[in-house]
């Protein structure tokens, strides 16, 4: 598969978050807003680009009994590296997504990505995917953070929308919303990749 395929793949074809349907503790728990979606969205993408190229070039020292473990070890690195750097630069987003940094670690979209893909591939094309992959992951965050934000607050990236007589629905910004946005947008996303299929 060529450059392009592998990058495109992840944003759409294999999306983690509407096709695959991984990652999905932090894709409902930190979408309340745009910005948070895009920051873990963003924090996620750049796990996994190190993790996949580090995996990449290890892959013929890693023995096989061990490599589960070896490339928690490399993920959590990278982990811990952007929970300091959030905490540094951006203080207020990394307080937002709290606890949800660290977990990170455990996202099966990245040790699957590490052990399906970049275990088995070299470290360019290991890039390429990983990078799709995670803007594929962050693009559905946002438009899923977008959709609460703005039926649940009125609001998107912050700035009010709608006049004084828009009544927010307030469950789309608590848990139970999350639930039936992304139902939603999962019926939204395979009925265009229906009709796609159907039109060629």
């Amino acid at each position: 598969m060529g450059i392009f395929k592998q990058f495109k793949n992840g944003l759409i074809n294999e999306n983690p978050v509407f096709v695959q349907l991984l990652g999905m503790c932090p894709t409902l728990a930190v979408t309340t807003t745009v910005i948070d979606g895009m920051g873990m969205g963003l924090a996620t993408t750049a796990v996994m680009l190190g993790s996949n190229v580090v995996v990449s070039l290890l892959r013929k020292v890693i023995p096989n009994k061990i490599r589960i473990p070896a490339y928690v070890v490399v993920i959590a690195t990278f982990v811990t590296l952007i929970g300091m750097f959030l905490h540094a630069f951006s203080l207020d987003l990394y307080r937002s997504l709290g606890l949800f940094i660290p977990l990170i670690i455990v996202n099966c979209l990245i040790l699957g990505r590490a052990e399906s893909f970049a275990s088995k591939n070299k470290p360019l094309i290991s890039f390429v995917d990983g990078l799709g992959m995670g803007l594929g992951f962050t693009w559905a965050l946002m438009v899923l953070g977008a959709v609460r934000e703005i039926l649940g607050a009125g609001s998107v990236f912050g700035i009010q929308l709608f006049g004084e007589a828009f009544k927010p629905a307030i469950i789309m910004i608590l848990p139970p919303g999350a639930f039936l946005a992304l139902g939603v947008l999962v019926a939204i996303f395979n009925w265009i990749k229906l009709r796609r299929v159907k039109n060629v």
